[in-house]
């Protein structure tokens, strides 16, 4: 019983003297000082970035999947044009991949 009571007075007189330490205040002023800077960085959290994080990938699957279908009909409209197109993309794809291992090589 003794034990315990003494515990317990101990354990709050040092937590008064951190509280009322001045090493509590230059915590407090500092904090606060980096709180005001990273709000004036306009920074987003990990929450919010991870957000659009995900809305920019599911924006650049549907763009992939809206030009694949716009070329599809553009095929079943001028056939001829469209295999050009497709020639010349396929020329755009080779040398897109020739061109890392070219750097590589140099």
């Amino acid at each position: 019983m003794f034990g315990k009571q003494l515990f317990e007075e101990v354990g709050s007189k040092i937590s008064e003297t951190i509280a009322n330490s001045p090493a509590k205040d230059v915590e407090k002023n500092i904090k606060a000082m980096l709180g005001g800077a990273f709000n004036r960085m306009d920074l987003v959290t990990r929450e919010e970035f991870d957000i659009q994080q995900q809305v920019l990938i599911k924006t650049r699957t549907k763009l992939a999947a809206l030009e694949a279908r716009l070329a599809k009909l553009e095929a079943a409209q001028n056939p001829e044009r469209a295999a050009l197109e497709a020639a010349e993309a396929d020329a755009e794809e080779a040398v897109a991949e020739t061109a890392p291992q070219a750097a590589a090589g140099e």
